[in-house]
């Protein structure tokens, strides 16, 4: 099979070939179809996110995607060959106990255990067949009608929607998403609304994105751009929110400074809940007493639940998440350089996706 392999995180990226792989206890080997490209791949490959930890040895990069099961191994029951599946690189070892490993297949590793199991399962997606944990794995044979490229740009929506369960975003309720106008806080707004959010107050810096996607998300969605004064940025998100936010949801994208995720916060009314999932690089002051007198609660979240995927692709099915409000831009699995230099200049309502053929 033809598959991308990096030397290492700043190291070579080369298509090559490889064996197919073989199925193993535990596993699922895939066909691969599509695949979407995180914004940061480029930056990514060239080593220049410190914070990421690669094999240590040569992988195939990629953590998600889209394709049909071509082998199973041993201790696998519900999955068979044949059958259409998307995979997630969120991996989580299975042992009971109080802190298992976790790592993103194909991306990152955090911690030691975390480590040897990246190792143990070093190659991801960036390939025509790739072997993967069955916990990974997701069946999707009942939408024959969603081609494959929509179907890869779900992982767009299952990282915000995990944010969003762990918030417990209730329908009726009114949310915040600040750093709406990214790519994921783009989605975040759209799952919000598909979960029942009677009211999703969009907040970013640029106005023009903010109202198209005002414009996609429809009546209930009130567009609100900030201007790095907390004070009077939390009082225009809470006349938007009319009143208050039951929930924020902060995914701002490598930001300097914590002013909008500080404004989203004091938007909120008596009680209401902070989900952290972007990825900002400045410490976040919290006032002990601002906490304490307004029964706020603030939730660090990495990544979503293993069911999060099965209840996403629900959501797809009952109408409620319009897959194509996000616009696949295909590439051949062979144009990865050039996907990655899209992918990093991909507007929101954007999504590169690499088409692995068959």
């Amino acid at each position: 099979m033809k598959a991308w392999e990096l030397e290492k995180l700043g190291g070579a990226l080369r298509l090559v070939d490889k064996p197919v792989p073989e199925a193993r206890p535990g596993s699922v080997v895939v066909r691969m179809e599509a695949s979407a490209l995180m914004s940061y791949m480029t930056p990514y490959v060239e080593g220049k996110l410190p914070i990421y930890h690669a094999p240590d040895k040569p992988f195939v990069p990629g953590g998600n995607g889209v394709g049909v099961v071509h082998a199973v191994g041993a201790d696998v029951w519900h999955v068979r060959p044949g059958q259409r599946v998307v995979i997630s690189s969120y991996i989580v070892a299975q042992e009971n106990v109080e802190e298992p490993g976790q790592f993103l297949l194909g991306v990152t590793a955090m911690g030691a255990i975390a480590e040897k199991m990246q190792n143990d399962w070093a190659d991801g997606t960036l390939a025509e067949y790739a072997l993967v944990p069955a916990t990974a794995i997701t069946v999707v044979d009942d939408l024959p009608d969603v081609d494959v490229t929509e179907l890869a740009t779900t992982t767009r929506h299952l990282v915000p929607y995990g944010g969003l369960l762990r918030g417990r975003l209730t329908a009726g309720e009114t949310l915040v998403v600040s750093g709406a106008t990214g790519a994921y806080g783009t989605a975040a707004v759209l799952v919000g609304l598909a979960m029942g959010a009677a009211r999703v107050v969009a907040v970013g810096r640029n106005a023009d994105a903010l109202s198209a996607l005002a414009y996609v998300g429809g009546p209930r969605v009130v567009p609100v751009a900030v201007s790095g004064d907390i004070a009077a940025d939390a009082a225009k998100i809470r006349e938007a929110a009319a009143g208050g936010a039951h929930l924020a949801f902060d995914m701002v994208g490598g930001a300097t400074d914590p002013n909008m995720t500080l404004a989203a916060m004091r938007s909120l009314r008596y009680q209401g809940r902070l989900v952290l999932m972007g990825s900002m690089t400045a410490p976040l002051p919290l006032s002990y007493l601002e906490l304490m007198m307004n029964g706020w609660e603030v939730i660090g979240n990495f990544m979503y639940p293993r069911h999060a995927y099965r209840r996403l692709l629900d959501l797809i099915r009952s109408g409620q998440i319009d897959l194509s409000v996000l616009r696949p831009q295909v590439l051949p699995l062979s144009e990865l350089p050039q996907g990655m230099a899209l992918a990093g200049r991909a507007s929101n309502f954007e999504c590169v996706v690499m088409q692995h053929g068959g």
